[in-house]
């Protein structure tokens, strides 16, 4: 018991590091994580919002200036803990609503101990999504297609700077890039950062629409589990939204915690 409550506790408070092409700007009254070369929300967001009443529009305006100075969009990330407890009503009033795809998250962790079967058969491979460009292209595609909608292989936005996220994610300590491919097709990615002895962090688990049902999400989480055990990690932990929540409860997921997603509102709305 107390292990998880440990694993539990990180899951709640863990915040992102800095690391190649990630820039992180710590105060005792946000915690802001800029990418770059990933220039889209969610991978560029402001959490753990902890300040008073009469501190909070100037947060935003602080927060909003540092990411409109790298031409970069943002997510705000509330949690049980954001303060002042009306923060999402002071977001609003500046135009940052809530995401309208998936605002709420649960967050989940897995102990290691626990088992999740590798589905057998079905053609069904994971490859280092990590050992080369095309590798990390197709995974990048691959949730491309899952998350935004871009068919698999079509140009997009993100395609020129792709070789420098490649390089930093190769430089970055304990990040490993997961591909799914069904008879040798990319089917679906996923992430997973570990932070030992602590846990394994997992995102960005993406299946490609015509790939859903055969075991690829199931499969990319037995991998990434067998790393964060090898690795002795305590666990894995995830945001599990409206669709991969109900998926990872029945994967042996618990929920700890949560977190509500707030990005700007469009200019034609």
């Amino acid at each position: 018991m107390a292990a998880f409550s440990q694993l539990a506790e990180f899951a709640r408070s863990y915040r992102q590091r800095p690391a190649p092409g990630v820039e992180i700007v710590a105060t005792p009254r946000y915690h802001l994580q800029l990418i770059p070369d990933f220039p889209i929300p969610g991978p560029n967001n402001v959490s753990f919002i902890r300040c008073s009443a009469a501190e909070a529009d100037g947060v935003i305006q602080e927060v909003r200036a540092a990411a409109a100075a790298r031409r970069l969009p943002l997510t705000w990330i509330l949690d049980p803990g954001t303060e002042p407890p009306d923060f999402a009503d002071r977001l609003a009033a500046h135009g940052i609503v809530p995401e309208p795809k998936d605002e709420l998250s649960s967050v989940m962790v897995l102990p290691a101990a626990r088992d999740v079967d590798m589905p057998a058969g079905n053609g069904l491979a994971i490859r280092n999504g990590l050992a080369d460009l095309e590798s990390f292209a197709a995974a990048e595609q691959a949730a491309g297609e899952a998350f935004g909608d871009v068919p698999f292989g079509e140009p997009s936005a993100l395609d020129a700077l792709r070789e420098r996220r490649f390089a930093n994610q190769r430089a970055t300590a304990g990040r490993h890039l997961l591909l799914a491919t069904i008879d040798g097709e990319p089917a679906g990615a996923g992430s997973l950062t570990l932070v030992a002895p602590e846990a394994g962090i997992m995102n960005g688990g993406s299946v490609r629409p015509r790939f859903r049902g055969r075991g690829v999400y199931r499969a990319l989480v037995s991998a990434r589990l067998n790393i964060a055990r090898e690795a002795g990690a305590a666990g894995l932990i995830v945001w599990g939204g409206h669709f991969s929540g109900p998926i990872l409860a029945r994967l042996g997921f618990e929920t700890v915690s949560w977190r509500r997603f707030y990005i700007e509102r469009a200019a034609s709305d």
